[in-house]
């Protein structure tokens, strides 16, 4: 054979044992292994993922609220829980980084942050559990929290484990106006422990008060709680407080001013325990008369007339006080009942003289506790009542101050939205 015929049946050859190798690459039947069940380089993909899939862990993890999530609460809304197995690490961070702190439950099922969230705020979670053999899952999310413009919050007195007077009513004053009343009142509940009815009024939409029939009973205890997260007060704005608070109410006491004999009957329990000259609004400046509950104490606070409108023809204030001393607010307006070191003794009890509020008389720097003011003042608390008679004025309206005491029970229930 020559050389030439030799190098032709060769190359026939060659190329004859490449089609096998290409067609054995390409066969099914050639990635079986000893088992004859292969070893997945035969397999369709369908096959590999079932393969994968018994393979993966048991554990279900869900994040809530749901990944890509807005207006979410800040309240009980954050929560991570597993089935078919227990969490082995949560994180939770803001989209900056700062880290938040949280406790996995002691059945490691659960997960949730240790305070309340912030507003308007993007948060990150990262989830990892293990089923019961062992095997880890991974879960990611991130939501936002409800912003301040559409959220509400309502800001309330009296404050938490304080010991008031028997006309303190509960005030809510809202930071948006309510639109869905029925919906927010029912999401606030005020008890008192002497089993009285407590019945909210609406003076508005900002302003939402709570108060019994008749004032409270002395030495009951009386809870506000505030259970508005997520409500919608009005279209596309919701509350976001969750909260209960206390307080107590200490003993019965009602002073009595009758601008006509210039007096104040101080009562406790229904009993005079005191009787003090005091000094009212002169006729041109008449007091309001009403139900008047004391709202804040100033042990010595500055009177500027120009800040009530009472003005000179320069604009600036008819008065201006910078120490009055024992003063306690009545009114929003600028009703006080208050010392007064400026009149003359023969003043209280003979005379009216002020610009509307209820004068006592004292001395300068509020330092005698024996004048008659410091003894009032003493002896006062947030949230008792003042009843001023007799002064040829009008009823203060029921919310300037806190006064709601002057709508009758059927007035005040007609405000009611519940």
């Amino acid at each position: 054979m020559t050389n030439s015929k030799r190098r032709r049946r060769l190359t026939a050859v060659a190329a004859l044992l490449g089609g096998v190798l290409v067609l054995s690459a390409c066969n099914d039947s050639q990635g079986a292994d000893s088992d004859g069940k292969g070893d997945g380089g035969g397999k369709s993909q369908a096959q590999v993922d079932e393969a994968a899939a018994k393979k993966a862990s048991e554990a279900q993890i869900k994040i809530s609220p749901a990944d890509g999530s807005t207006n979410a609460s800040i309240n009980n809304a954050a929560r991570v829980t597993v089935s078919k197995g227990t969490l082995s690490s949560v994180k939770m961070t803001t989209a900056s980084g700062s880290a938040v702190a949280g406790q996995i439950s002691s059945d490691k099922t659960s997960w949730q942050p240790s305070a309340q969230l912030e507003r308007a705020t993007t948060y990150k979670v990262t989830a990892t559990a293990q089923d019961s053999k062992g095997r880890a899952a991974h879960e990611n999310a991130s939501f936002t929290t409800v912003s301040p413009s559409n959220s509400f919050i309502g800001n309330f007195t009296p404050d938490n484990g304080t010991t008031v007077g028997v006309g303190m009513p509960v005030s809510i004053t809202f930071d948006k106006a309510i639109t869905n009343r029925t919906a927010v009142q029912k999401g606030i509940t005020v008890t008192s422990s002497s089993g009285q009815q407590v019945v909210g009024h609406w003076f508005n939409g900002n302003r939402l008060d709570f108060r019994p029939q008749s004032y409270w009973q002395e030495g009951s205890n009386v809870t506000l709680k505030l259970d508005l997260d997520g409500v919608e007060g009005a279209k596309g704005v919701y509350g976001v407080q969750q909260k209960t608070v206390s307080f107590h109410i200490g003993r019965n006491q009602v002073s009595y001013v009758d601008a006509k004999t210039k007096t104040m009957k101080v009562t406790q329990d229904g009993k005079v325990i005191k009787t003090i000259p005091i000094s009212a609004g002169a006729p041109e400046h008449k007091t309001y008369q009403g139900q008047m509950v004391i709202s804040e104490k100033f042990r010595e606070t500055r009177m500027n007339g120009a800040t009530v409108g009472f003005t000179d023809d320069d604009g600036k204030g008819e008065y201006d006080i910078k120490d009055v001393p024992h003063a306690m607010r009545l009114s929003n307006s600028g009703t006080f009942i208050h010392g007064n070191y400026w009149g003359g003794h023969s003043v209280f009890g003979s005379v009216n003289t002020s610009h509307g509020c209820v004068g006592l008389e004292d001395k300068k720097g509020a330092n005698d506790p024996n004048m008659p003011a410091a003894w009032f003042y003493n002896h006062s608390v947030i949230g008792d009542v003042v009843v001023v008679s007799n002064t040829g004025d009008k009823t203060v309206q029921p919310d300037n101050g806190l006064n709601g005491w002057n709508l009758s029970w059927s007035q005040w229930t007609a405000g009611s939205a519940a």
